[in-house]
């Protein structure tokens, strides 16, 4: 009997239904874990992209308008023809200061703006391109500060109302 007791060996004992249970909830609080950290991990990443697009510029307001009044100039001419220009101006500002500087200094704006455009040729106006320079000249123009000392004009860009020339 001693050789029968030898050769048994012990047979390896079944889980109980309590380590099962163990085994299923310990599963479960891991997979729960990992989907909770996987939540937290992917929403962090989102919320600084919320926090920079509420930092990020305000767009740019919107843009101011200035118009001129109307302006009638002789032109140049060398085929001894009268001609004329009669232009209508609006001026596109960044700032209500450019516009307050704009509204003291009126007189002499058109006054420049008036002897700058005597000078022209009407074969110089004709073509796109010399309105084009001529925007652009007149841009320049009216920054130009009018009295010594004081910040230039800040104009982004002329804009033609009313372009007519005989």
């Amino acid at each position: 009997m001693a050789s029968t007791t030898a050769n048994q060996q012990a047979a390896p004992a079944s889980p109980g239904p309590l380590k099962r249970i163990i085994l299923i909830a310990l599963i479960a609080i891991v997979a729960a874990g990992a989907a909770g950290a996987g939540v937290w991990f992917f929403m962090s990443k989102r919320a600084p992209a919320a926090t920079s697009a509420e930092a990020a510029p305000a767009p740019p307001a919107a843009p101011l308008f200035f118009p001129l009044e109307s302006m009638t100039v002789n032109l140049q001419s060398d085929d001894g023809q009268q001609h004329f220009l009669r232009i209508g101006l609006t001026l596109r500002l960044g700032d209500a200061a450019s516009q307050q500087q704009l509204t003291e200094h009126m007189p002499e704006v058109r006054s420049h703006i008036l002897l700058a455009l005597s000078n022209k040729h009407p074969d110089d106006l004709a073509p796109l391109e010399g309105k084009r320079a001529l925007a652009e000249e007149l841009k320049t123009l009216i920054a130009q500060p009018t009295e010594k000392g004081t910040a230039p004009i800040h104009v982004q860009d002329v804009l033609f109302t009313e372009f007519v020339v005989q």
